[in-house]
């Protein structure tokens, strides 16, 4: 038998055997589903606390394992310190950014040309950016992500070319969870939704290679998160 009988063998026996109910532990077969109501996804989602400090630290906790850094400061003062210590350590040149109450509020502190990326722009100017700083719609502790928007993040291409993603964030757009972003969306954009959305969970990365963890592969090599 050739190596492709047997991969062919190999999934026409596992397409024999159904997928288990949400809730349900592998290997304990496929019983029935559960009388009463149907399963929703906050049943088999990870649980996350109610107390928003839990949720704050969970997704601290997320967020660094994710190999994103996340900083919580007490004030848009603290942010403004981080970015001018970040802009000298980084020694970043090109700023790409967009208007916004954040952004307009806290990035004239970097003394450096910004180019605003919700007007017209060159996109080859914005390869060159050392970094692309962007505001968001939310934060999601259980995943650790960052929901943005083409319309709350300047756009679709801020948030991945520059090799540096940083996020402007307020604690009160920390979500508990995925359900309530997706119903956070509906709310604030239905029935028209922007062209993109997207939850950012750290920074790019691909293990396709001797599952050799590889950041930076399919976009921004770092991803900083600053909330206040």
């Amino acid at each position: 038998m050739s190596e492709r009988e047997k991969i062919l063998g190999r999934i026409r026996e596992a397409l024999q055997t159904k997928a288990p109910h949400p809730g349900h532990h592998a290997g304990m077969g496929n019983p029935s589903p559960p009388p009463g109501p149907v399963a929703t996804a906050r049943d088999w989602l990870p649980l996350v606390g109610s107390d928003l400090n839990d949720q704050m630290a969970l997704f601290a906790k997320n967020a660094a394992d994710l190999k994103a850094d996340f900083r919580l400061w007490e004030s848009a003062g603290e942010v403004r310190d981080t970015l001018v210590s970040l802009r000298d350590s980084e020694k970043w040149r090109h700023v790409a950014c967009h208007s916004g109450g954040l952004t307009d509020a806290i990035l004239p502190i970097l003394g450096l040309p910004l180019l605003r990326t919700d007007r017209p722009y060159d996109v080859h100017a914005l390869e060159q950016c050392d970094v692309g700083i962007s505001e968001c719609d939310a934060l999601v502790a259980q995943t650790g992500s960052v929901l943005v928007t083409s319309r709350s993040a300047g756009g679709r291409a801020l948030s991945v070319l520059p090799p540096h993603h940083l996020v402007l964030a307020r604690r009160e757009q920390l979500l508990a969870d995925l359900p309530t972003a997706f119903e956070y969306l509906k709310k604030r954009y239905a029935p028209n939704f922007p062209s993109m959305i997207s939850f950012i969970t750290g920074p790019s990365r691909t293990g396709d290679i001797e599952r050799i963890l590889v950041l930076g592969a399919h976009g921004p090599k770092k991803l900083t998160i600053l909330c206040f």
